[in-house]
């Protein structure tokens, strides 16, 4: 056997391998991975303004509705003054391929919609918040 100490996108993994030939079909693991604190701790990323962001619609409500994922903005279904009970569908985020229902989570009128049909957003970007 023998180990290595391999870098991948900033983490640090301890990898012992065992030595010798095994057919590809082999059920029994050749190499076995373990993490190890990272040598390098990654920089964060860093966001550039985004002049495609559209102002709220109006003022800022006491309950957020945040993008649980990256993705990208289909279809808005609500509008400023709008009273929505809760589960009721605010918008479709699509996230690798699939179209997602984005809901109230509590009964409410919209504050303000502070995204737009065509936008990208990130995972925790405020996309409705409501009174």
């Amino acid at each position: 056997m023998k180990n290595y100490t391999i870098t991948v996108n900033g983490n640090t993994y301890e990898v012992t391998v065992e030595e010798g030939f095994r057919p590809a079909d082999s059920a029994a693991p050749v190499a076995a991975a373990k993490p190890a604190a990272p040598a390098v701790k990654p920089a964060a990323p860093v966001q550039a303004a985004s002049a495609a962001k559209p102002a709220a619609s109006g003022s800022a409500g006491s309950i957020k509705i945040n993008s649980p994922m990256p993705g990208k903005i289909l279809n808005v279904k609500v509008n400023v003054g709008q009273a929505i009970k809760k589960g009721e569908v605010v918008l479709i985020l699509e996230a690798m391929k699939m179209e997602n229902e984005i809901v109230a989570s509590q009964d409410g009128t919209i504050a303000s919609v502070d995204v737009a049909a065509g936008q990208s957003v990130e995972a925790g970007d405020i996309l409705v918040t409501l009174n």
